[in-house]
């Protein structure tokens, strides 16, 4: 087992090499920021095709209900529901420019780990992205019904419900982070590894992410005048802690595909010395 890790983490630091994480997952979040608002108000728009939007905008209120009040989440959470069961097919249309860089930035910032070169990278992320959205009301959908049950368990009270909520709200976000993670790794970021690892590497990071935005959860119930470094501008505060909360979001992607590139060659050289 510890060569195992030894082998991993080697070959995480030759991956590394010559190249700054903190700024890769900062031109990624840039992306993110562009992308994140189109991406949900679709999402939830797909949903509210895919059941109502009556059921959509009933999940959507349990969803706000069971985020702390503090820094305004359940408002957000109520705007980003409205305006996708509200959205007519050009505005789809039109989101789906915005949407679409995330693919590119991720497939810049994957590239960026290997010596891999190719020509429009760009537009190969954008549109290897593009399928996923045809997934997007299969995944949110059972998110929102997992979102319903742990407000009934919020309801209910008690340290055995809080921790079967806390239960729930982490399964149900690693099922629905695997598959797009996998699509991600695999097909978006033009990631050449092989099955076994790219399992494994995207529920690693799934499980990771889920820890994550329970974490965000958390964060966002803490009493914090976001706007006192801004003098008193509290959205330009709020603003600058979404800001950093996605550039860790995405050091922890980061992460999750060099553990998986590793695992991918620790695979296939212990394949190789079987064979031999």
């Amino acid at each position: 087992m510890h060569s195992w890790i030894r082998a991993l983490l080697a070959g995480v630091r030759r991956r590394l090499q010559g190249r700054d994480l903190a700024l890769i997952a900062a031109g990624l979040t840039f992306y993110a920021g562009i992308a994140v608002v189109p991406l949900l108000v679709l999402a939830f728009s797909l949903t509210a095709h895919l059941t109502s939007a009556d059921r959509v905008r009933e999940l959507g209120d349990r969803l706000a209900g069971l985020l702390p009040p503090e820094l305004g989440a359940p408002d957000a959470v109520a705007r980003l529901v409205e305006a996708g069961v509200g959205m007519s097919v050009l505005q789809s249309l039109l989101a789906l420019l915005p949407m679409s860089l995330y693919g590119e930035g991720l497939r810049r910032a994957l590239l960026r780990f290997s010596r891999r070169e190719e020509g429009m990278t760009g537009w190969r992320g954008r549109l290897t992205a593009l399928p996923l959205l045809l997934l997007a009301p299969f995944l949110l959908y059972p998110l929102l019904l997992a979102v319903d049950y742990m407000a009934e368990l919020a309801e209910t009270g008690g340290v055995g419900p809080t921790v079967g909520r806390i239960a729930v709200g982490f399964y149900a976000c690693l099922a629905a982070l695997t598959l797009p993670l996998a699509w991600g790794f695999r097909v978006v970021g033009g990631g050449q590894v092989h099955w076994p690892a790219l399992v494994c590497g995207a529920l690693f990071t799934a499980a990771c992410l889920s820890g994550f935005l329970q974490g965000f959860v958390l964060f966002l119930s803490l009493p914090l005048d976001l706007g006192a470094p801004f003098g008193g501008l509290t959205v330009v505060g709020g603003v600058v802690a979404v800001g950093f909360w996605l550039w860790l979001l995405h050091l922890v992607v980061l992460g999750g595909w060099l553990l998986t590139g590793s695992l991918d060659d620790v695979l296939e050289r212990r394949r190789g010395t079987v064979a031999g």
